[in-house]
């Protein structure tokens, strides 16, 4: 069961959420309108360039200060999102060396400061996570996006606007890894001394937004860059306020009071009272797994195939779906039955606990010999769902079939820092799993940084440490592929590999259920982990 204490703190969460929501911000004119989201999160993200908070900080301090050399399409509800250009015009693999890619830059594009952006910007934007001798590196960037980026080999300037990035080996998956490096201003960190810690109260992207005030713990506030390469996506609103209100009740509370216009991630045992107030609850489909990501280093429990199993068969989806109030899909592997790179697995992720109890006992486990274990979880976060309820009930599941977990229960920023850290680093504190959602919307955030055998830390996230020399190669013909059907041929076979194996627990897919005000129009949620807020309006 959850412990007091974790109560206790989560009550005082929301007694501080809704302090944060009554702090003053600065006055509307009269004809100005205003959107106010309640954010998941603790704290308002890292504002510098590459975003904390998960993908909820790129969701609302990533996309919308700045943007990458190749951004997401998130204009449509009916399809998944595609890439397209971003700052970036085009992007071309070189037919004779398929590791030499060439991007052409968006010209007359300037920065927030009014400094024009051009190669040179690129170069030094990558040089702040991969360039350790340049001055602009920035170890907390490093550690929050450099992970996503490990085919980057080399970059160079080919003239004032013309980059070509040279991979480590071919790989078809670069251009989304890409899409994770926003572009800062260099000649306003230069004005700024130099410093990231001045340049996070007053950045300067490319993006749409720009950032007008910030408190930490409070609010951000935005508003629109009237001057946005693309005249389509200048902003409809005056002011976007950003609030953190990390509890699901202070979140409802905030929304029914009339305090902010939108909240993420309703707690579903609230909604039909947010729906009978008026208010219209909107959820998609998207690329999404709530699962925990399991260690495979020595001594874990999960190193043989029969607890894994079984573990996956001792859970109830159907009645964590009704816990969430019908808002997911229940999970058949890592990602969803419906979708390409799902493949033909032959075990049947099911709840079926007296299978699991054969396995169990087929490992050696009984009711006098329980497997323990702990996982690390979060109270909050970008994707996490309803960590706590969601996590109490599988603890049930869990232990009806004879697999008894502990839990270490913390701010998600906090697990994301030891997710980065890996298994092994105390700073995991012992913990057998970790429960981080993860996004499934290409192929390397997917599966190539969770489960290739080198990508573990410092190297990346597989934080498991999960090795399989099938997978590797896997992995390798897929990022070789030279058409997108083959290489999701390729990925139906490693995901069926994967399933087969039980090489994650895998609960349920989500739909972001977020409650919304009736004034609030013009919103599309794309099936992607982000919004475009740009197109919204506020009614009279």
């Amino acid at each position: 069961m959850l412990t007091k204490g974790l109560l206790h703190g989560t009550i005082g969460a929301a007694i501080t959420a809704i302090a944060w929501v009554d702090a003053p911000t600065p006055a509307l004119a009269q004809d100005q309108t205003e959107l106010r989201v309640g954010m998941t999160a603790a704290d308002i993200p890292l504002t510098v360039g590459q975003p904390d908070n998960g993908f909820e900080g790129f969701r609302f301090m990533g996309y919308t200060l700045y943007d990458s050399l190749i951004n997401w399409d998130l204009s449509q509800a009916d399809a998944p999102s595609k890439l397209m250009p971003g700052l970036a015009t085009s992007w071309t693999v070189d037919p004779e060396d398929a590791t030499k890619w060439t991007m052409e830059l968006r010209e007359d594009v300037t920065f927030h400061d009014g400094s024009p952006f051009n190669a040179d910007a690129v170069i030094w934007n990558y040089d702040k996570i991969l360039n350790e001798d340049a001055p602009q590196y920035d170890p907390r960037q490093v550690s929050l996006v450099a992970f996503r980026v490990p085919s980057v080999a080399s970059y160079r300037k080919v003239d004032d606007m013309t980059v070509e990035f040279t991979t480590h080996e071919p790989d078809s998956f670069f251009p989304f890894q890409v899409s994770y490096i926003l572009m800062a201003s260099p000649a306003h960190w230069e004005a700024l001394g130099g410093s990231w810690e001045a340049f996070a109260d007053d950045p300067s992207g490319t993006g749409p937004w720009k950032l007008e005030e910030l408190v930490p713990r409070e609010r951000a506030v935005l508003v629109p860059n009237t001057e946005y390469w693309d005249e389509e996506r200048v902003p409809e609103v005056d002011r976007l306020v950003l609030l953190p209100i990390p509890e699901p009740t202070a979140r409802t509370a905030a929304l029914l009071s009339g305090q902010v216009d939108w909240i993420e991630a309703p707690s579903p045992d609230a909604i039909p009272r947010i729906e009978g107030a008026g208010f219209e609850v909107v959820s998609n489909q998207y690329p999404h797994i709530w699962p925990y990501h399991l260690s495979r280093v020595e001594g874990s429990p999960w190193n043989d195939i029969n607890v894994r199993k079984a573990a996956n068969l001792a859970i109830d989806r159907e009645g964590i779906l009704a816990l969430l109030g019908g808002y997911a899909v229940a999970a058949k592997g890592h990602v969803s039955e419906s979708d390409p790179w799902f493949g033909a697995p032959s075990f049947d992720i099911s709840f079926d606990p007296e299978r699991a109890k054969e396995l169990l006992a087929e490992a050696g486990h009984g009711p006098d010999n329980p497997v323990e274990a702990k996982i690390l979880i979060s109270a909050s976060g970008s994707g996490q769902m309803m960590p706590l309820p969601m996590n109490e009930y599988i603890q049930q599941n869990l232990a009806d079939v004879g697999i008894n977990v502990d839990f270490e229960v913390m701010e998600w920023q906090s697990l994301l820092d030891r997710w980065r850290a890996g298994a092994k680093d105390e700073a995991s504190l012992g913990g057998d799993a970790i429960n981080v959602s993860y996004t499934t919307q290409d192929p390397f955030s997917a599966f190539t940084r969770l489960v290739k055998s080198d990508l573990h830390a410092p190297n990346g996230v597989n934080w498991g440490y999960f090795v399989d020399p099938e997978v590797d190669a896997l992995l390798k013909e897929a990022q070789e592929s030279a058409t997108d059907a083959e290489r999701d041929e390729t990925l139906a076979r490693l995901h069926t590999k994967l399933v087969d194996d039980a090489a994650f627990l895998w609960v349920v897919h989500d739909v972001a259920p977020r409650a919304i005000a009736p004034k609030v129009e013009g919103f599309v949620q794309a099936r992607n982990w982000f919004q475009d807020l740009t197109p919204v309006t506020i009614a009279e």
